[in-house]
């Protein structure tokens, strides 16, 4: 007898599509059987719906400091509290933010500080990428060393400063080596915002120049250009180091998708992540009204661009659609008008898998088995969450996201449960989550949260050898 079966006729498990029973007791799926044959407390039955692994999300940010403008204190985005909330109405069960490692007299403090204000306080699951900035202190090194053997082994180096007001972010490449040498002896992963400085820092000057600062220019200073120097020099840089695995965040260009395939093809361990807003927006788009709600950094680029990435999807360059979460108010999004100081980042959580399983499986006839890979089980493998994370298997966490094909909508900003906008506002969904279950426990359904923000807990991740040994196909 357990605890909860979901009784399914169309269950996503790393073997195919299925119809079975997922039994489920102390949190974790304790049997995957002929559908009918199992017995519960409770049965919940599934009939017609898509059963998968809770969405995974590998790329937010939560309280974070947005510039304020005017010189002033920067204001705070939405704390996980509020995101979360809108992550479970959508089906994600899984968060990824990051720890600012300047942001205490060590890495360790970072990161305590930064858990603080997660744990108790959110409706998912949740980890950290370590993010280092600036000059790199051997003691930093160390500390990022034990805190990757402790459970925090994705470290993100950003190779511009992204605007001319946000001097001290980028760390430079000698730093960037050393970084390297620490991920690799102690088996982590580089998450790698790379954009080439001098070329981006180039174009804000030549735009001011011939005043041309409107942010509806933003794809002319983040260009394809930039992304394919420093994707190459970050990719030679990696190859230098041996065991140096890579991530390759908001991949936007279809420059950046040829040099991971190149790199891949090489036998470099190499990831790729896009962004929702990448592959259904474009340059074109700034110029909307309100065209600020769909910028983050990099920029949006162009139809070619995106054309690119949803063939990365397909051959195994793209591994991840993320969303860049950065949720604010509409006037906060849309405060900044120029190429300098247009806020960066999505409020788009909660629609991320209803909105990807639409674009893919209704619109490009993706099979369900790739759609779920790109928006939870392939975060869980590269991540080092998998088999616990992003499986319908015995062992794994019952973390199960349940799309109603019946339930098509048309997406808006009040139907949501984040902020006062979306950037999909008018979208259609095919489908919609009807219910979601955070270990073993239903957290939402039919559209009213039944969890609590007791219920996320952080996951230590370790990552498998064998996402560092070379490209696994994903």
């Amino acid at each position: 007898m357990f605890e909860l079966v979901l009784r399914g006729d169309c269950v996503v498990t790393p073997e195919g599509v299925e119809a079975c029973d997922i039994g489920i007791a102390g949190g974790k799926i304790t049997a995957v059987a002929e559908r009918g044959s199992l017995t519960g407390t409770r049965v919940i039955d599934l009939a017609g719906r898509i059963v998968m692994p809770g969405g995974i999300d590998p790329h937010v940010h939560c309280d974070w400091p947005m510039p304020s403008g005017d010189g002033g204190a920067p204001a705070m985005t939405e704390p996980a509290a509020v995101v979360s909330r809108a992550a479970i109405h959508g089906g994600t069960t899984m968060m990824i933010d990051f720890v600012r490692c300047i942001e205490g007299d060590s890495v360790a403090d970072a990161i305590a500080r930064r858990d603080a204000g997660w744990k108790g306080a959110c409706h998912v699951d949740y980890a950290f990428h370590l993010m280092v900035e600036g000059d790199i202190a051997p003691v930093t090194l160390e500390q990022v060393a034990a805190a990757i053997r402790g459970g925090h082994p994705t470290v993100k180096i950003f190779t511009t400063d992204i605007t001319p007001s946000r001097k001290g972010r980028m760390v430079d490449f000698g730093d960037i080596w050393e970084v390297f040498q620490v991920i690799a002896a102690n088996r982590g992963l580089g998450v790698i915002h790379a954009e080439d400085n001098d070329i981006v820092m180039h174009m804000y000057a030549k735009l001011f120049r011939e005043g041309r600062t409107s942010f509806v220019n933003m794809a002319e200073v983040h260009n394809a250009l930039s992304e394919d120097l420093s994707f190459r020099r970050v990719i030679r840089l990696a190859e230098s180091v041996r065991g140096t695995a890579l991530y390759m965040p908001h991949t936007s260009a279809a420059t950046g998708v040829a040099a991971i395939r190149e790199a891949r093809a090489r036998g470099v361990p190499i990831y790729g992540e896009s962004l929702h807003q990448y592959m259904l927006y474009n340059a074109e788009d700034y110029k909307k009204p309100n065209g600020q709600i769909f910028h983050t950094y990099p920029s949006l680029k162009s139809p070619s661009d995106q054309a690119a990435l949803w063939g990365g999807t397909l051959d195994g360059v793209i591994n991840c659609i993320a969303t860049d979460e950065l949720c604010c108010t509409l006037a906060q999004k849309t405060r900044g008008v120029r190429i300098d100081d247009t806020t960066g980042g999505n409020a788009g959580v909660e629609p991320r898998v209803a909105l990807m399983y639409t674009e893919m499986v209704g619109r490009r006839g993706y099979s369900l088995r790739r759609f779920v890979d790109l928006v939870s089980t392939n975060a869980a493998k590269i991540m080092g969450m998998y088999p616990r994370k992003g499986a319908i298997a015995v062992g794994a966490d019952a973390d199960i996201c349940v799309l109603d094909p019946t339930r098509r909508r048309v997406i808006t900003a009040a139907d949501l449960h984040e902020t006062d906008y979306t950037p999909w506002e008018g979208w259609e969904a095919h489908a919609w989550p009807c219910l979601t279950l955070l270990r073993g426990k239903v957290v939402m359904q039919d559209g009213v949260l039944t969890g609590d923000l007791a219920d996320g807990q952080w996951v230590a991740r370790t990552i498998d050898p064998a996402i560092i040994a070379g490209p696994v196909p994903l």
